[in-house]
């Protein structure tokens, strides 16, 4: 019998807390001893009344940070980015954590470099392990073994979404084995396993020995869900309900916050909504805005302004008012790339417009005709990356066509943003075009981090040299 074979018959479930705080803290030991011999070339100096106390402080702080809000926890469709992002987070605060005590103890003597090697042993071995158990894990559901049976109740798009999910990759360790509905309440063009009516749900669970039930029925059904709940409860299986979010939000993600014990459903998460995140992202801004005022400008401007003032009549920089966040107007500034007309503040350019100079034709080509909205981006009216401003008399027309318009407004706009580095930049020509912008500039308020922030400068510059259609 295969190792994978035999380790599925055991219920680890059961004690995965206490084997996960083990092992971690089993690591972090090694981790200690490990950064000793890399420091001092022995063990000795662990056996120094400061450095016992300081490792008996990293395991019980490494304890509570595991039993804080189950950070033990390794979801089963969980991504190993997941898990890498919140490992890191757990470290940096024990780290901060142990620096405090090392700080307020007046522990002098203990060796920062023998810390800085603790951290670097012991995220390695954090990794590894997390990665290996993944890896065993998975292996022994692709081999057939340690799968929960499940069904879904509720033959409608929100179950085959989940359904869809939760079959992706048999690694997951779910075997699907049908949905539960009424007849008359499957949705039209539903083309899922369809198993029986309510009335069949209890004998088959029993018969099957189903682990989990998925219920994805309009809130309406409550009766019918309440029973479900009874059944579920009296056979020791797990009940799970999908809420339709979707009723009320187009957005892919939502975020439930508690008010004491009331849930209370919001439409999106917004990552810069929080103080800190805000805090990083004006950081990058400066320092990145402020590096390519000092470092571009001084020896591009006079070439630039010199050829824009040889080839046509008119001022060097172009001003333009523009929506910024919160749908308040600010000063946009560019290279000037057209000749002096009366329609630029109400046209967009078009594919071989003719205001458009040579010089200029070029300078959009390249984005270089972008670049002095970093001094917009230095006042802090505009961020290196996000939504694109509009011109103010586009941004009202389109907030009366698309619903969700104004949402992009909740960020201030960028240079550059998740839109234009997936093609939606330059002219809107239909009005799909806008809405698929807004799109990408939602789901970028959404997912917002400064790993994204630098893929999408990464991407513009790459974009750049590439050339792009739609930059004219």
């Amino acid at each position: 019998m295969k190792i994978s074979e035999k380790i599925s018959h055991y219920r680890f479930s059961r004690y995965f807390k206490i084997l996960f705080v083990c092992l971690d803290i089993l690591l972090l030991n090694l981790a200690i001893n490990l950064s000793a011999l890399a420091r001092f070339g022995g063990l000795k100096e662990l056996l120094l009344k400061e450095e016992k106390t300081i490792a008996l402080l990293m395991n019980l702080i490494w304890i509570g940070l595991l039993l804080h809000r189950n950070s033990y926890r390794m979801i089963r469709i969980e991504r190993i980015e997941s898990i890498l992002k919140r490992t890191i987070n757990k470290i940096v605060i024990h780290a901060a954590l142990v620096a405090i005590f090392v700080v307020f103890l007046k522990y002098a003597d203990i060796s920062r470099l023998r810390l800085l090697y603790f951290y670097l042993f012991f995220f390695l071995l954090i990794m590894i392990s997390r990665y290996a158990l993944m890896k065993l894990l998975k292996e022994i559901r692709a081999n057939g073994f340690n799968f929960k049976k499940i069904i879904i109740v509720g033959a409608n798009d929100t179950g085959e979404r989940m359904q869809k999910i939760l079959a992706k990759d048999l690694t997951y360790g779910y075997r699907f084995l049908g949905f539960f509905d009424e007849k008359e309440a499957i949705s039209p063009g539903f083309s899922g396993p369809l198993l029986g009516g309510f009335d069949r749900i209890e004998s088959f669970i029993i018969e099957e020995k189903i682990d989990e039930m998925y219920v994805a029925l309009h809130i309406d059904k409550i009766e019918v869900i309440n029973k479900l709940t009874k059944i579920c409860e009296q056979n020791m299986i797990r009940i799970k309900f999908i809420p339709d979010f979707q009723l009320y939000t187009k957005s892919s993600k939502v975020e439930v916050t508690f008010y004491g014990n009331t849930p209370v459903l919001m439409l999106r998460p917004e990552p810069l909504e929080f103080a800190s995140n805000r805090l990083i992202k004006k950081v990058f801004d400066i320092c990145f805005s402020l590096g390519v005022i000092l470092l571009i400008f001084p020896w591009l401007l006079p070439i630039v302004a010199l050829i824009i003032k040889i080839e046509s009549r008119g001022p060097v920089f172009f001003k333009q008012e523009r929506s910024g966040r919160d749908n308040r107007s600010f000063m946009c500034l560019k290279f000037r790339s057209m000749y002096v007309n009366d329609l630029a503040h109400n046209k967009q350019a078009g594919k071989g417009d003719s205001r458009i100079t040579k010089f200029g034709a070029f300078i959009r080509k390249t984005s270089i005709d972008e670049l002095p909205q970093f001094f917009n981006v230095f006042w802090g009216d505009m961020s290196v990356v996000g939504p694109r401003p509009h011109m103010v008399n586009l941004a009202k027309e389109y907030s009366e066509l698309i619903n969700n318009y104004l949402v992009r407004q909740y960020a201030k706009p960028g240079i550059t943003g998740w839109a234009q580095v997936n093609g939606y930049r330059g002219e809107t020509k239909e009005l799909i075009d806008m809405e698929n912008r807004v799109d990408y500039d939602i789901w970028y308020i959404e997912n917002w981090s400064l790993l994204l922030d630098i893929k999408i400068i990464v991407r513009t510059i790459i974009n750049i040299f590439k050339g792009e259609e739609n930059a004219y």
